[in-house]
């Protein structure tokens, strides 16, 4: 039955040749990824206290398993952009949920961010991080004398004790004819 759908496409393509075609096109689609940051050494707002673990202890990164991608729409009128890239620090709370976001500009390839003429492309990203959802981070206690295997892995512990944590993330933004594209960047 392969002829079927040729003969089909046919008989549309027929159709078609003999009315008037009106074709829309989307000049403000979007794509979208996001990667973290790693933390920056020195002063600045995008500076990070470590924890230093005890022996027995481990810790359990956050996994970001709902993440709704930034959306610019019409927010920004620019029909070209050159990629701009602005970076956010993200407060997750113990429970995993965003408490809060805030622009990262002390890093050279962040310093767009600080720009009036991108608060279109910061906001797009902070309202897209506030959604985002993880599983907590924690930090594994795990008996005395005891060194886990896997420092990484709650399981055998104690007590779990989840954590807030701050994640850095970048986003690349770029308007090619009217089109928005957003890439992430980690470092």
């Amino acid at each position: 039955m392969k002829c079927a759908p040729l003969w089909m496409t046919a008989a549309l393509l027929a159709g078609c040749a003999s009315q008037e075609r009106l074709t829309t096109v989307d000049t403000r689609s979007e794509n979208v990824g996001h990667q973290r940051l790693r933390p920056q050494t020195g002063d600045g707002d995008g500076q990070v206290q470590a924890y230093s673990l005890g022996a027995s202890e481990g810790y359990r990164m956050p996994q970001l398993y709902a993440a709704p991608d930034p959306e610019v729409g019409d927010r920004d009128p620019r029909a070209e952009l050159a990629p701009t890239t602005i970076c956010l620090q993200v407060v997750v709370d113990a429970q995993g949920s965003v408490e809060r976001s805030m622009p990262l500009t002390d890093r050279q390839d962040c310093a767009a961010g600080a720009a009036r003429e991108n608060a279109p492309l910061l906001q797009a990203a902070q309202d897209a991080v506030a959604m985002w959802k993880y599983s907590s981070a924690a930090v594994c206690h795990f008996e005395a004398g005891k060194v886990p295997a896997d420092r990484g892995d709650c399981r055998g512990a104690e007590r779990v004790e989840p954590v807030a944590v701050t994640l850095q993330y970048a986003f690349t933004f770029e308007i090619v004819k009217g089109r928005h594209v957003v890439r992430t960047q980690g470092k």
